[in-house]
């Protein structure tokens, strides 16, 4: 129990972190104001919290046999999977999305909007799971420390979540597509 209760630890804190790390990036492309340095500041707590949290997940799902199960209690475990799932998507999209500036610079600079778009696209899909999966997991971290377990309380924080997570997503999304589009295509 004391892997699973330090998973939901670093989940928890990763989702602060994100909140963070996002806000960072929504204000430099609505300013057009970068700092390396507060951009490095914003996200390597971020992935340090975020890797040991994937480890942590992976040997729980592994090694403690806490699995689920597709053939029972489908609808039950529905959201779970789905957690499990866009955690696995979360890895191969960060590649792209580390390189994104340069990926973009480069097809536009080249004339390559195919590749452009693929690149972009995949990006707005890379935050979406990004908060898909941590607004489906905020919930479950706080039932498993104890900190949650009335059922209304519940309900009323997963509404919570979902509205700061979707809301943060949808500025997020919208500030980065027009600061890459100025960038890139306006020109």
């Amino acid at each position: 129990m004391k892997l699973k209760k330090t998973n939901a630890v670093l989940g928890l804190l990763s989702a602060i972190a994100l909140l963070i790390h996002m806000g960072y990036n929504l204000f430099s492309y609505i300013t057009f104001y970068y700092n390396p340095g507060l951009k490095l500041l914003t996200a390597m707590p971020f992935m340090v919290l975020v890797c040991a949290h994937a480890v942590c997940g992976m040997c729980t799902v592994f090694l403690m046999g806490d699995g689920t199960r597709l053939d029972l209690y489908r609808k039950h475990n529905l959201k779970t999977i789905i957690q499990r799932v866009s955690a696995a998507l979360i890895f191969p999209l960060l590649f792209i999305h580390l390189k994104t500036y340069g990926l973009l610079s480069g097809s536009a600079e080249k004339g390559n909007w195919f590749m452009f778009a693929v690149i972009f696209v995949s990006q707005i899909l890379f935050f979406a799971i990004v908060n898909l999966h941590t607004a489906l997991s905020f919930s479950k971290g706080c039932i498993t420390l104890g900190l949650i377990s009335d059922e209304k309380k519940l309900a009323t924080l997963d509404r919570v979540v979902w509205c700061i997570y979707g809301a943060v997503f949808l500025a997020v999304s919208v500030a980065v597509v027009r600061g890459q589009l100025i960038m890139f295509v306006l020109k």
